[in-house]
């Protein structure tokens, strides 16, 4: 019989599982692996089987009606993504698995309680116990080994849904002291204010009726503002492109995080009355916090993080991955830590497979032994590192991602191990390496998974699977944590020193690959643009290419910077030049289509 309780964060937008495996919690992913399930279930027209997570989100656009039918009930939903979940858990871990903890918001009532356990219940599950959501959060970050009477605010801001929930710790156990939230207020607020924008813009405007009245469209417009979303978190600039947005309209304009935080703003503005109503009602004042911890992907947004900082007087923050303080300050006095440092999106879920391990017995004997000293990683196409576990992670643990190959008919995929913290991989020690080989396809269609696992002994275990073969090939490296403390100072140090230069050289090697690759598209076009576009069009374009390729071949190796934002300009007026070749193009491969047999 399998004793291990899953933990399962039945989200709003999104939905987890995960499980406390050797003593150590992790994220359980599906067949693709995708580690968070869209809470999304489509019913066929017809009946059948529910489609849920991503094959129903790849519904919406031509099916929106049927997405979360108003006469489907809403345990019923819930329980065909905790079926769907258990599925995934099963399938991760190759054993039947029947039990479950499962969170709620701090304000659910009794009878959503009891929905949910009845959502368990048809999903063949047995709901061992539903905890609060802020109280999972705070067993994923650890705070349950704070000092006694810790008061801990869990701010979570997720898709659909705000809470703020003031938490006390005493005798071990999380006491809630008040909470508040927004029942219809998240990421979807703000994806919406976002389409709206769009709609505003000068090539929309004059449709904008015409598109409100198709889902198919509102269903694009919703897609891209959430990718645009995301992708501000990291840039200051995106653009916004969508070709045959309606059949003889195509999207494309720049979004810059400037206008993305304005739309923003006001929907942010409003957690701020909870936070303080909540603090009010606990009878705590900011510095009596001794942390506020985020959850709920919208809490990547950096003006978030600014904004709850400012709410809570927060002295600074704290990234929990290495418990490093990152020294900004939010004010002088001595205010609570701002905790930013587990997922925000899977720490709900970890937390609750921690609380399913305390209930089956299985962490009373756990240790956490050490933790890794620098970060461990892998070689990626142009020579970057990629990491997948960061220095001073608490081990045991497992990371791990999905790579694909670069360039067409590739054979084989070269898995080297580095560990480090630069930027480039030539400047990290190797470890080790080997090869993954697979029939030559297209780019992008080979796929390997690789894991990396290190155990209670310190020793790192890299697994690489094809996940089309299911063929795997594992490196075990005694040496990922035997490193003395003079090599990791020299090269923390190292990173340090040459932080700026190594970014430099991060950026130039991005804006390379993806100049290389929009050249390509480019000239392979030309070859079948005959009667597309005119001589002089066909003449602007080669210009640009031979423009990118000069650029690319000088010899200023010392600072790329300049060379760099030079690229990115190129890379921008090659797409500008292409737009009527890749719109002919199109058009003439869907006429084709259409006189297909």
């Amino acid at each position: 019989m399998n004793d291990k309780i899953l933990g399962i964060d039945l989200g709003t937008t999104h939905s987890a599982v995960a499980v406390v495996d050797a003593g150590f919690p992790l994220i359980l992913a599906d067949r693709d692996g995708n580690r968070l399930t869209p809470s999304v279930v489509h019913y066929p027209e017809g009946g059948g089987e529910p489609k849920v997570g991503h094959e129903a989100l790849r519904l919406r656009s031509t099916a929106p009606k049927l997405m979360g039918e108003s006469s489907v009930r809403p345990e019923s939903v819930s329980a065909a993504v905790l079926a769907h979940l258990k599925r995934v858990a099963e399938s991760a871990m190759e054993a039947s698995l029947d039990r479950a903890v499962i969170t709620v918001p701090a304000y659910f009532n009794d009878a959503q309680r009891q929905a949910t356990l009845e959502a368990g219940r048809q999903a063949g599950l047995k709901v061992e116990r539903i905890i609060h959501e802020p109280t999972a959060a705070a067993l994923a970050y650890g705070l349950h080994r704070l000092k006694e009477s810790s008061r801990i605010a869990v701010y979570d801001l997720g898709g659909g849904t705000f809470d703020i929930t003031i938490l006390e710790m005493v005798d071990g156990v999380f006491r809630v002291l008040a909470t508040h939230g927004h029942t219809r207020l998240g990421g979807h607020d703000i994806d919406q204010s976002i389409v709206e924008h769009f709609l505003e813009q000068e090539e929309l405007q004059k449709s904008k009726k015409e598109l409100l009245q198709s889902p198919e469209t509102m269903a694009k417009l919703r897609a891209a503002a959430e990718q645009a979303k995301k992708t501000l978190s990291q840039e200051l600039e995106t653009w916004i492109q969508i070709p045959f947005l309606t059949q003889s309209l195509h999207m494309r304009f720049p979004f810059h995080r400037e206008t993305l935080e304005k739309l923003a703003a006001p929907w942010i503005d409003c957690t701020r009355e909870c936070c303080l109503r909540a603090m009010h009602d606990a009878n705590v004042e900011s510095q009596e916090l001794d942390q506020v911890v985020l959850v709920g992907g919208q809490t990547r947004m950096p003006m978030v993080r600014e904004r709850v900082g400012d709410f809570f007087q927060c002295s600074d923050f704290e990234e929990t991955r290495g418990n490093i303080r990152l020294g900004q300050d939010f004010h002088a006095q001595k205010g609570p830590t701002l905790n930013v440092g587990q997922h925000p999106d899977e720490a709900i879920a970890l937390g609750a497979a921690i609380q399913g391990a305390m209930l089956s017995g299985s962490l009373e004997h756990m240790t956490l032994l050490d933790v890794t000293p620098l970060s461990l990683g892998l070689e990626t196409f142009g020579g970057l590192m990629n990491v997948l576990i960061p220095r001073n992670s608490t081990i045991p643990l497992k990371a791990g991602e999905v790579f694909t190959t670069a360039v067409d008919n590739q054979r084989e995929i070269l898995i080297h191990v580095l560990q480090g913290e630069r930027e480039k991989a030539s400047d990290n020690w190797s470890l080790g390496r080997f090869v993954v080989p697979f029939e030559p396809s297209p780019k992008g269609v080979p796929r390997v998974g690789v894991q990396f696992e290190i155990d209670a002994n310190g020793i790192l275990h890299v697994l690489a699977r094809n996940l089309h073969t299911g063929e795997e090939q594992v490196l075990e490296i005694q040496s990922a944590i035997d490193v003395t403390n003079q090599q990791v100072t020299e090269m923390v140090e190292s990173s340090l020193e040459h932080a700026l230069e190594d970014m430099d050289s991060r950026h130039w090697i991005e804006q390379k690959l993806k100049a290389d690759q929009l050249t390509q598209a480019a000239q392979s076009s030309l070859v079948h643009a005959s009667g597309l576009i005119s001589t002089e069009e066909r003449e602007a374009i080669e210009q640009k290419i031979s423009l990118i390729r000069q650029i690319i071949g000088s010899e200023n190796t010392e600072s790329r910077t300049g060379d760099t934002d030079r690229l990115k300009q190129g890379i921008h007026e090659l797409d500008e030049a292409t737009q009527e070749l890749a719109a002919g193009l199109m058009q003439e491969m869907t006429t084709k289509l259409n006189h297909l047999p």
